[in-house]
C-alpha cells in the first residue's frame, strides 16, 4: 500500500513571503478546499500530520468525516528558514539566497534548517509509517519533495510543483521500511 504525502490547503499569506516552519493561518476558503481534497483521497487507515495549525487542521477535518484516527509528528513540519521566516522572498538579501543555492543541502544562511537535516527528520517520519496499512501524510511541500528525492526522484524533486491540497503517492517499496536492516531501511537511511 503507498503512503499518500497531502499538501495542507492554501494558508492567509502572500505567495512572495517565506513561512516555512512559521504556524500561519489558512485562507478563508479552508471549508471548500478540505471538502475538494476529501472527494479524491484514497481509503486510509491512519492519517500522520505535521504539527503546524495548516496541516493538523485538515488532517482533524479529514479524520472525523474518514473515521480514522489522526496522530502528531513533529518530523513532518515544514523546514525552518530562520531569519528568513515571515519576509518576502524578494527582501531576503541575494548574497544569503547565492550561499544557499551554492550548497544546497547543508547550507544555513538564515540561521535554521538545511536540506540535509530537513531529510532525515523526513526518512525517519516516513520508517514510523506502517506498511500493512494505507497512511496519509498531512504536510507541507518541502517534507513532499524531500520523500520524493529519498525515493530516487533526483535533484528534480526539489522543484517539483506541489499544490495546495495536492497529493502525491509513495511506493510502500520506497516509501516504508518495514523492518530494521533491509534494503528499504537502508534505502531511507534509517538503519546503517
Amino acid at each position: 500500500m503507498p503512503l499518500t504525502l497531502l499538501r495542507h490547503t492554501a494558508p492567509a499569506v502572500g505567495p512572495e513571503v517565506c513561512y516555512g516552519a512559521s504556524d500561519v493561518a489558512l485562507a478563508p476558503g479552508f471549508d471548500a478546499e478540505a471538502a475538494a481534497v476529501l472527494a479524491r483521497l484514497p481509503r486510509t487507515a491512519r492519517i500522520v500530520t505535521s504539527p503546524l495549525a495548516r496541516c493538523a487542521r485538515l488532517a482533524d477535518f479529514l479524520g472525523a468525516r474518514l473515521g480514522v484516527p489522526v496522530t502528531v509528528d513533529p518530523d513532518w513540519r515544514e523546514l525552518d528558514f530562520g531569519a528568513w521566516e515571515g519576509h518576502p522572498w524578494p527582501e531576503i538579501p541575494t548574497p544569503e539566497v547565492e550561499a544557499w543555492a551554492a550548497d544546497f543541502m547543508e547550507a544555513r544562511p538564515h540561521g535554521g534548517e538545511s536540506v540535509a537535516m530537513l531529510l532525515r527528520r523526513v526518512r525517519r517520519a516516513v520508517a514510523r509509517c506502517c506498511p500493512e496499512e494505507t497512511w496519509l501524510a498531512v504536510t507541507h511541500g518541502g517534507p513532499i519533495r524531500a520523500a520524493l528525492f529519498a525515493a530516487g526522484g533526483g535533484s528534480g524533486s526539489w522543484i517539483r510543483a506541489v499544490s495546495f491540497g495536492g497529493t502525491v503517492a509513495l511506493p510502500r517499496a520506497l516509501g516504508v521500511a518495514p523492518a530494521h536492516g533491509t534494503a528499504a531501511d537502508r534505502l531511507w537511511g534509517v538503519y546503517p
